[in-house]
């Protein structure tokens, strides 16, 4: 079955551009494209495609909190950040906001592909300079967590809650809930997933 994409960038010549990579793809159906974030989400409205090319700094709207907003709605909907901004903070936003990917407009058509087909299959994709981006700055962004915040980060990866945490480390589930809490401050995420997402791309889980 065809991967349906649907692109929101206000920047027609990188719509058109991203649109005829795609179209000589047999596996990705094209839906369409809106050119700032209320016809984007007048389009979702009526139909959902399988991955959202975002544009990050749309005209009546910031791109990184139209990802939320539709991750919030639709969470079924793969998105992958597009931008020239090839930013740490910009990156970091969108993939806490529950960005899948992060592309810059120069990218060539593998690696949009590249991506494209990632994010299907459950993985983050993060293009080239972007990935040297968070790497250069990676080890001024790590988060300072102890050995045990460390051991219930990756239970907590591993998919146990609270209760099965607290069995398997000898603790009690009012102190794992402590570590949990100090773990999504210190990585400043508000839910489990996008604190997953982070510990993965500082390769702490």
């Amino acid at each position: 079955m065809a991967i349906k994409i649907f692109i929101a960038d206000d920047h027609y010549m990188v719509v058109e551009g991203i649109r005829s990579m795609l179209l000589q793809e047999k596996n990705i159906e094209w839906m369409g494209h809106a050119m700032n974030a209320a016809s984007c989400m007048a389009f979702l409205y009526q139909q959902q495609p399988d991955v959202l090319l975002l544009d990050i700094n749309m005209p009546d709207k910031s791109g990184i909190d139209l990802c939320k907003e539709i991750k919030e709605k639709y969470p079924e909907i793969l998105i992958i950040g597009l931008s020239s901004f090839n930013q740490q903070s910009y990156i970091q936003k969108m993939m806490q906001n529950g960005a899948s990917g992060y592309v810059l407009k120069n990218a060539s058509r593998e690696e949009i592909v590249s991506a494209i087909e990632s994010v299907i299959n459950g993985d983050t994709f993060l293009s080239s300079e972007a990935s040297v981006t968070m790497r250069e700055n990676k080890d001024a962004q790590i988060p300072v967590i102890t050995r045990r915040e460390k051991e219930v980060l990756q239970l907590i990866a591993e998919g146990l809650i609270n209760k099965e945490i607290a069995e398997k480390l000898f603790i009690s589930t009012t102190t794992v809930d402590t570590h949990r809490n100090s773990l999504l401050s210190k990585f400043d995420v508000k839910n489990t997933a996008n604190l997953i997402k982070l510990a993965a791309q500082y390769n702490l889980i």
